[in-house]
């Protein structure tokens, strides 16, 4: 460790995100090492090490013989301080070494007000920012992850990007890679051929042209360049790798656990969720694989918490029979089995049953909107009676706590669905008190709301969000509406959704309102402790651009998106 190093972690929060040596972190010999991956997460330790995404393609990348993939957080604002002070580069957990020496600089980005803290670990790092002044093979930038599917706004600091999911691309990409690196092939010819492998996009080798209102008159791709890119997906989930020897981290995370992944996809058709439709089709693990993957990544790791996870667990059609072949198991290790993402309508007495197992830590369900007209409109095939007859059925089990997740803003919502919310937060409240065996405890129904943001290829993609004062005014009727001492009522903040709507919907012109809000002080913008939307409106008015134009205006259907 750099001595530099050692002097200032004493002065930082948490210094255990930024000393590696975790039990199963993987260690190589650099002279027996011909490809260096820094494995960038533009967010902290604690989030970075909580994404399952990224510690499955970091053991796929470090399988591969001649390549160490290292990873490497956005250091929290402390650090980051200390850091440029001091002169210490950004640099990788495993090595130290700084991650401008490595041959890729590989991002995973699932959110996109993490794009501020991209850029500001290329700046730390020592890297040029735009792709353009990057005339080397090495390093290549490159971002994968569900924010990708509109790459637009970061179009100008990356050299491509991966669309879909990453096992079989990021290997072929890697090869790619070493082969132009021992033919000498320059920058440029690598990226053309590397826009032939499935699912990877140049942004360069595509050239955008406006109409005066603003909108996307033409998208050309160059250089044989596909016209359309299409997402990479693992066809086989049994063959996909599962990291059963994952890393063990020094300091608490997030999600703190073992965490299977039951299967991929989701067999509903919500049409604002774009997790539901960027992951299509539902690919299932065979149960037996999953129970042998459960057990030896908690024989390895030490935890006692285990999470079934998918977009929609209860979905998984063989989850009674895996809850019942994980039972003793868990019982003898003492090892607590939870299972998130739980649909309303399909929580079974059986499945209550296996919960009840473990510890009651309360239930959690996404009515998503607050009247059956509009769970209709958004395609939610979830009705009140489904939702309050599971809670009845968990209230007589003996739990005592349900969080309930709704949007506000939705197309074609009214007051009448904003009001519904106060409604079934109430329907909930009778349903404990009519099936409560014990109801000395008390309950707590948490209502959750977050603000409707139109997302890249999902049916509401050409819809607007609602203005700022509208949606503050829906939030205001629904908590005067909650007059029950034990609901809790927990809503967004408008500013950091708005902007994400903004970004979501973005062009390539939004590169530099990017640049210009990260040099004003954006970095870390999905943390309310550092983000600003003054900030972000000055970037806006300095570069010329109107942020409603891109999240408050309805997109006609023959309109060209960015992200067609």
């Amino acid at each position: 460790m750099d001595k530099r190093l050692e002097r200032i972690l004493p002065r930082v929060q948490k210094p255990a995100r930024y000393v590696g040596g975790e039990f199963n972190a993987i260690m190589k010999d650099k002279s027996k090492v011909d490809t260096r991956v820094a494995f960038c997460f533009p967010d902290t330790y604690e989030i970075g090490m909580s994404n399952l995404g990224m510690r499955i393609l970091y053991g796929v990348m470090n399988n591969i013989e001649g390549v160490w993939c290292e990873r490497c957080f956005a250091p929290w604002g402390d650090m980051e301080q200390e850091m440029r002070n001091a002169n210490i580069p950004l640099y990788a957990l495993e090595s130290f070494d700084p991650i401008k020496d490595f041959d890729i600089i590989a991002f995973s980005i699932g959110y996109e007000m993490a794009f501020p803290a991209m850029v500001d670990m290329l700046d730390l790092a020592g890297v040029p920012l735009h792709a353009s002044e990057r005339t080397a093979l090495t390093p290549l930038v490159v971002a994968g992850g569900t924010a990708m599917y509109n790459c637009e706004p970061i179009a100008d600091f990356i050299d491509l990007a991966l669309i879909g999911e990453g096992e079989e691309m990021d290997v072929e990409l890697i090869e790619l890679h070493r082969q132009a690196r021992r033919e000498g092939w320059s920058k440029h010819e690598f990226l053309v051929c590397a826009a032939q492998i499935p699912g990877v996009y140049v942004p360069s080798l595509y050239d955008v042209a406006y109409n005066d209102d603003g909108t996307v008159k033409s998208i050309t791709a160059n250089g044989g360049a596909p016209k359309v890119v299409l997402k990479r997906i693992m066809r086989d989930m049994d063959k996909a790798y599962y990291p059963t020897k994952t890393i063990v981290p020094s300091t608490e995370i997030v999600q703190d656990r073992v965490n299977v992944e039951l299967f991929r996809g989701c067999i509903r058709g919500c049409r604002f969720c774009q997790a539901g439709y960027v992951y299509r089709p539902v690919r299932n693990r065979s149960e037996e694989l999953l129970r042998g993957y459960a057990v030896e990544a908690v024989e390895d790791s030490g935890y006692q918490d285990m999470t079934l996870s998918s977009l929609s667990t209860s979905d998984y059609p063989h989850l009674v029979e895996l809850c019942d072949d994980l039972e003793d198991f868990c019982a003898q290790r003492h090892v607590t089995l939870a299972l998130p993402s739980l649909r309303a309508d399909n929580f079974s007495m059986a499945l209550m049953e296996r919960l009840q197992k473990g510890r009651k830590t309360g239930l959690t369900f996404a009515p998503e909107a607050g009247t059956q007209r509009l769970r209709d409109a958004i395609n939610k095939n979830l009705t009140e009676e489904d939702l309050l007859e599971s809670c009845r059925r968990a209230f007589a089990g003996g739990y005592s706590a349900v969080k309930l997740y709704f949007m506000l803003g939705l197309p074609t919502e009214t007051d009448e669905d904003v009001l519904g919310i106060a409604d079934i937060a109430a329907h909930v409240m009778h349903a404990w008190r009519e099936s409560a065996l014990n109801k000395t405890r008390g309950v707590r129904i948490t209502v959750s709301t977050s603000w409707f943001v139109p997302k890249p290829h999902t049916a509401f993609q050409w819809e607007p969000q609602i203005p700022i004062e509208e949606y503050e005014r829906r939030v205001k009727l629904l908590r005067e509406a909650m007059n029950t001492k034990s609901v809790t009522y927990n809503w967004h903040p408008s500013p950091t959704s708005f902007m994400e709507a903004v970004i979501s919907c973005g062009d390539r012109r939004l590169g530099k309102v990017i640049e210009t809000a990260w040099r004003k002080g954006e970095t870390l913008s999905a943390w309310e402790d550092y983000f600003d939307l003054n900030r972000w409106m000055e970037a806006f008015e300095e570069c010329g651009l109107d942020p409603h134009f891109y999240a408050n205006r309805r997109r006609s259907e023959d309109e060209i998106l960015p992200w067609s």
